[in-house]
């Protein structure tokens, strides 16, 4: 069915949450049936009430009008838009480089940031550089003494170009080049693109494989929430608990280490199952692992819980209301610590997998919640391992037909969407006339919950930075793809 891709938003935007939002040059699709404009305009909804992914189509020319001002989730891709193929949003309100990937345009970091001025407003701009082993992003905060008016973040300095080199595929190298959009979410990427292929060859996924792949993407979701809390206790200074979550993190990753021999799962994802397989006795020995270390995680928590003083400093820091997070598209912990129930994994189930028996959420918004909310889901990720483990599928961990995996059917759009441990990862190929990728367009939950943390510093003291900063702990690598 035909549709105004500006109208079916408008419809649906109270009820459901923005996944993608894509464009594809005309030319690359010879199925239009009339002289084809400049584009046609590719959006991809996901209603999580009624497990549906929701597709429409337009066609624009240069410019369009903004729907920037009704549904602030589309800010950025509208920028991304016209950054990348100078199709104008009239009426953006915020119109400035996402990811620099405009030759012609300014370099990374050149533009005009939002500024307020007073007797006693003062700038601090941090970064790029960071201390340490961090990736490049620069903030600029409009501070009014220590608190903070305004924080505006400009990334971009990691931006490789990943989607172009995808154009024109399948190649050979698809998946270890998607394993390095965002290397702590291997599995996440790995998992959707995976999806992508076997959906447009029409194969149909290894049940043990699929379950092999779900245990990996726990693994990664149980290793990086355990770092995270770990990390946010070492923030407010609180050692013995990121001292116990530092060791216990990487207890997770050894595990992952077992599975394929890589610590962050890198090449054991293949279309059709996985490139590893997982006899009984190393079932046993891994269900063992994972109750040892998930009591060892409740012990770590539970010194943060019996420490006021703790507490006290994480409870009401960095509160990102849920009306704001569901205005942003907001997504993953940061959405479920605000009230919002979104989680592919129950909303919008891959197949032949166990599903997930509840969602868990918070109400405050707060560093707190957040903080409670990824303890929350270590132990229900642990209880789902162990549930992987016991009731492995039998047969082989990949599909049957192997010779299938990269002959694409050719003029059709595929999605994968897949709950990683940051948020929704969600993938999306068109295919020409000969089963080439004619656009791959990936969206990491980064770039959906940037603008979060910008909000979340509002009002807060300055010093509370590296606190709500952790609480989030977004890419810079996966929002620059």
């Amino acid at each position: 069915m035909r549709v105004s891709a500006s109208g079916f938003l408008n419809r649906l935007a109270p009820a459901v949450g923005l996944s993608h939002f894509l464009p594809c040059r005309a030319r690359a699709l010879p199925h239009c049936a009339r002289p084809p404009p400049l584009f046609l305009l590719y959006a991809v909804l996901a209603d999580d009430v009624a497990g549906l992914l929701l597709a429409a189509r337009t066609e624009i020319g240069s410019s369009y009008p903004s729907l920037t001002p009704d549904i602030a989730a589309l800010h950025l891709f509208e920028r991304v838009l016209y950054e990348k193929f100078a199709i104008l949003p009239e009426g953006h309100p915020w119109l400035k480089p996402v990811r620099f990937d405009n030759p012609a345009g300014p370099g990374v970091g050149e533009m005009n940031f939002y500024r307020i001025d007073g007797d006693e407003v003062h700038e601090v701009a941090v970064g790029p550089i960071h201390a340490g082993v961090i990736e490049c992003g620069h903030f600029r905060f409009q501070c009014l003494g220590e608190e903070v008016l305004y924080l505006e973040i400009s990334l971009g300095y990691h931006h490789r170009g990943v989607e172009a080199m995808l154009t024109g595929g399948p190649l050979a190298r698809i998946l270890p080049l998607i394993e390095t959009v965002a290397g702590d979410s291997t599995a996440a990427h790995a998992f959707a693109c995976c999806t992508l292929l076997e959906g447009l060859s029409e194969t149909l996924p290894s049940p043990r494989g699929q379950h092999i792949r779900a245990l990996a993407l726990e693994l990664e979701r149980l290793a990086c929430h355990t770092g995270d809390i770990g990390a946010i206790a070492g923030d407010v200074g609180f050692l013995p608990t990121s001292a116990f979550c530092g060791r216990l993190r990487g207890d997770w990753l050894n595990m992952s280490a077992m599975l394929c021999g890589s610590r962050f799962s890198r090449g054991l994802f293949v279309s059709g199952g996985t490139a590893f397989d997982l006899d009984p006795a190393l079932a046993h020995v891994l269900t063992d692992k994972v109750v040892l270390a998930a009591r060892d995680v409740q012990g770590a928590v539970r010194l943060i819980w019996n420490s006021p003083s703790v507490m006290a400093r994480l409870t009401g820091i960095g509160v990102l209301p849920a009306s704001v997070a569901a205005s942003l598209g907001v997504v993953g912990p940061p959405a479920r610590a605000s009230g919002l129930a979104r989680d592919a994994r129950r909303s919008h189930p891959l197949p032949c997998l166990p599903a997930l028996e509840k969602i868990c959420v918070a109400d405050r918004g707060d560093v707190g919640d957040r903080t409670a909310l990824r303890y929350d889901e270590a132990l229900a990720s642990a209880a789902l391992c162990q549930n992987i483990l016991k009731d492995l599928p039998a047969g082989g961990c990949r599909a049957e037909k192997q010779e299938k995996i990269y002959a694409l059917a050719p003029k059709h759009i595929a999605v994968a969407l897949v709950e990683g441990w940051r948020g929704e990862v969600c993938h999306v190929a068109l295919t020409d006339e000969f089963g080439h990728f004619a656009a791959y367009s990936i969206v990491d939950p980064s770039f959906h919950n940037w603008a979060g943390l910008a909000y979340a510093l509002r009002r807060q003291q300055i010093s509370d930075f590296p606190l709500c900063n952790k609480s989030f702990n977004l890419s810079y690598c996966g929002h620059d793809l």
